[in-house]
């Protein structure tokens, strides 16, 4: 019997959902309820700290972003910024999981920026609307980087899990875009920053026959669209500098593995860094939310986005 992790049976509620409103067909009562649980999960939504900008409108929705600035910096200087996508198969999640990796960098002197998109769970959409909201949030920044002093040349895609994969398709993925996106912005990261990121999501010849079969039920369920957003299948292409965060007992580890294999053989730079035992999401607790931290301080140090740091970070 076909085992599925949890990311899989995610992707694969999140493919098979029927977008039928919630409230449709239920008493009056039952209506007041789940609107009342719907406004408290939304404000559980919006992060500590940060400024709050609406960078898309989709219909009657406005779609947040969280701008954490730093508050030393010389005159007239323009900082790297790096922007954050939260984790939860596409169908639930917030901008909360990254609100404390927001807050270091804005400490360190970088523009942090943490994102609201849509999910299945909120919204009637399907992954390539996730990708859409991810690359309209990345033209905002690059649009507004004088606004907030932000170097246009230095903006970093970052995230995990789904919202990995949103930061790698922002770098990937050029052919979908939203139809209100002013597409002579780039949404191009110049680095990316992945907690363990859904890399793989349609088959390719070089997977297991496990991986194979997993990949093959979910493009099934998508009826073949998901090579279109899987960015193992753009993983030979040129891109900018990336490190990627995963504990061993991840089963998105494989595929993550292949696309490293394939980035690194068209020359890009593509670092993988793990942590023995751990499974998908370690990096939302202690210690390994602080030493994923830190790996991330480091990457920035490396390429010349942030000094070096004075100590280390408290395990």
């Amino acid at each position: 019997m076909l085992r599925r992790s949890p990311m899989m049976l995610a992707l694969l509620t999140l493919l098979a959902v029927s977008f039928v409103s919630p409230l449709q067909g239920q008493p009056a009562q039952a209506q007041k309820q789940k609107a009342k649980g719907n406004a408290k999960a939304k404000q559980n939504l919006v992060p500590k700290g940060g400024e709050r900008y609406v960078y898309k409108q989709v219909d009657d929705s406005e779609l947040p972003l969280y701008v954490y600035s730093p508050e030393k910096r010389k005159p007239n200087e323009n900082v790297p910024a790096v922007v954050f996508f939260f984790g939860g198969g596409w169908v639930k999640g917030s901008p909360a999981q990254f609100e404390t990796h927001c807050q270091h960098l804005a400490d360190r002197g970088i523009v942090a920026v943490n994102v609201e998109y849509r999910v299945t769970s909120r919204y009637p959409v399907k992954v390539e609307d996730c990708v859409e909201d991810a690359k309209s949030a990345m033209r905002w920044v690059r649009a507004n980087a004088e606004r907030f002093g932000i170097d246009p040349d230095r903006i970093a895609a970052a995230g995990g899990s789904a919202g990995g994969h949103l930061a790698a398709c922002t770098a990937l993925v050029n052919d979908i875009n939203a139809e209100t996106d002013d597409l002579s912005v780039s949404a191009e990261p110049n680095a990316m920053i992945l907690f363990n990121p859904a890399l793989g999501v349609a088959p390719v010849d070089r997977m297991t026959a496990e991986m194979q079969q997993k990949m093959a039920a979910v493009a099934d369920r998508a009826r073949g669209s998901m090579k279109a957003v899987s960015p193992l299948t753009f993983a030979s292409t040129k891109q900018p500098p990336m490190i990627m965060f995963f504990g061993t007992e991840d089963d998105l580890l494989g595929p993550a593995k292949l696309f490293m294999e394939d980035s690194e053989k068209a020359g890009n730079s593509c670092k993988l860094v793990t942590y023995e035992g751990q499974k998908h999401a370690f990096f939302n607790r202690e210690p390994y939310r602080g030493l994923t931290t830190q790996e991330m301080d480091n990457f920035l140090v490396n390429l010349g986005w942030l000094p070096a740091a004075q100590q280390r970070l408290q395990k």
